[in-house]
């Protein structure tokens, strides 16, 4: 009977009968997802409660200032240029992608620099500079970085860990490679000077982890930075969130804004799909979860009984970081502060004590370090012309420890401190330039983003909350249902919540070996 009909009405008839995902969540990790069912054959829908796609990677105008929200930098572009080709496409045509030199600046109090960059012979001056005794540290470290990069990430990241046998068959690796020592505590075997131990062991904290506690496969972003260099992407990382968006709508997927998910409806130990707060029910014969990992087992399976991540268990377990963001422009200053590039990192006086402030303690200390993103420099449609756009962020303690800081009274007085930290430390005269601010706090991020406790980045990634102790890929608790994004394997950042699509794309079937419901 298809063959007798109007080839469109034919093409419709056909798509109608394709086997349906839902994937809840336009983040980076969701929308990638889609994208890998929509090229498995899957017609696809994303059902995302925000206002635009993209997530913690959208952006939001005001007064003619682009905030990039969240993520700022790409370090891997090989697995977007992996997902585009999934797709029959080519990532470039759709991103304008722009390496950074340097990718960063870090600051310390006493006035002493790091700069930042992809050219082995420029780090090695760099290091001799600050500790001409560290030179050799350097080198080692580089290698160790490879090495659990070639383990950590290509091999580790990139497959499934849902089965204990996984678990078992890395383990000699794991301790071969002493995944048992924290990434600081590594540093430290390789470098004398405590600025040289920061350089390089703060690269946890871009993905919610504490550097004295994550284990030390992390240090594998040194070489991710060195060997693929630091990127930014024309317009942001929303600009990268559309052109996805444009991809599932060109394979015939749905990305529908403001559709809030309520609950995974579950038939007969299967998800069936989900219902909307609204109560409209959208039938799945596979359901992707996109939103946070506890998100999804506390609140989006609350009717369901769980074997493993049980409300009690997702309250013992470690969360990352609370981020502090504010949002600003400035008036007349693309001139100014000539010093000041795309990225830089202001240390406070204490490390090892913020840290343990912001992780172990729970208490928002008086001193700060901050990430200082200054996109102007390299794309000016970030603000108007001759002006500038900033975000400056500050890791501070997550919601959920006992006496939790009240962000309702506390927001402003925080940022007036911030304020004053730059200032005094990397832009002198701001408070006369200022025009549109915005603030994030660890309240917005719980709100917006119905992160548990506000976190950034989900679950912490310690050695006992990484691989086959996160939340699988495919669920523990339902069949039917899969998990993608920060609070999964591999993890958070950009090429963690990508790969988790990738991991993904192996484990689902292709569309034409399931079942229509």
């Amino acid at each position: 009977m298809l063959t007798r009909l109007d080839p469109a009405l034919r093409e419709q008839a056909e798509k109608a009968m394709r086997p349906h995902a839902v994937v809840i969540g336009a983040g980076l990790g969701g929308l990638a997802s889609a994208m890998r069912l929509g090229a498995k054959g899957y017609r696809v829908t994303v059902l995302d409660r925000l206002e635009s796609p993209g997530g913690r990677g959208s952006s939001l105008w005001r007064d003619g200032h682009r905030f990039d929200l969240g993520p700022t930098i790409m370090t891997v572009p090989q697995v977007f240029e992996d997902l585009w080709a999934a797709c029959g496409r080519r990532f470039r045509d759709d991103v304008d992608l722009r390496p950074l030199d340097p990718f960063y600046e870090i600051r310390w109090p006493d006035g002493s620099r790091f700069t930042a960059r992809q050219d082995t012979d420029a780090m090695r001056a760099e290091v001799a500079r600050l500790s001409p005794g560290d030179a050799q540290g350097y080198e080692r470290f580089l290698k160790d970085s490879e090495r659990r990069y070639a383990f950590g990430f290509e091999d580790l990241g990139r497959r499934s860990m849902h089965r204990f046998l996984d678990l078992v068959k890395v383990l000699p690796t794991f301790g071969m490679l002493r995944a048992d020592r924290s990434v600081y505590a590594h540093a430290a075997t390789r470098f004398k000077d405590e600025r040289l131990r920061m350089a390089f062991s703060f690269h946890p904290l871009f993905i919610g982890g504490d550097p004295f506690n994550v284990t030390s496969m992390y240090i594998l972003v040194s070489h991710l930075e060195k060997e693929f260099g630091v990127h930014y992407a024309m317009g942001g990382v929303d600009s990268i969130a559309r052109a996805m968006a444009g991809v599932v709508a060109d394979q015939g997927g749905l990305v529908r804004q403001g559709a809030e998910v309520d609950e995974i409806v579950v038939h007969d130990g299967c998800a069936a799909g989900v219902r909307l707060t609204g109560g409209e029910v959208v039938e799945a014969d596979v359901t992707v979860s996109n939103a946070d990992a506890g998100h999804t087992y506390d609140l989006l399976m609350r009717n369901v009984k769980k074997r493993r991540w049980t409300g009690r268990k997702l309250k013992r377990s470690r969360w990352s970081m609370g981020l502090f963001v504010w949002y600003f422009g400035t008036k007349g200053t693309r001139g100014k502060w000539a010093d000041v590039g795309h990225h830089t990192i202001l240390n406070g006086p204490r490390y090892k004590g913020l840290v343990k402030d912001i992780f172990i303690n729970g208490t928002l200390s008086e001193d700060m370090s901050l990430y200082v993103h200054r996109p102007t420099v390299t794309d000016p449609s970030a603000a108007p012309e001759g002006d500038d756009t900033f975000y400056a962020l500050s890791p501070v303690p997550h919601l959920g420890f006992d006496d939790p800081v009240d962000w309702s009274a506390m927001a402003e007085t925080y940022r007036r401190k911030v304020q004053a930290v730059l200032e005094e430390q990397l832009l002198p005269g701001l408070g006369d330039h200022l025009t549109a601010s915005e603030v994030f706090t660890p309240k917005t991020f719980r709100d917006r983003y119905l992160s548990p406790h506000g976190s950034g980045f989900s679950l912490e990634p310690r050695i006992l909350q990484s691989a086959y102790f996160r939340p699988h890929n495919v669920s523990e608790e339902v069949a039917g249902l899969y998990l993608v994004g920060a609070g999964t394997h591999p993890g958070a950042g950009l090429p963690g919540v990508v790969s988790s699509a990738e991991v993904l794309g192996k484990l689902v079937p292709d569309a034409d070996e399931v079942r229509v419901r």
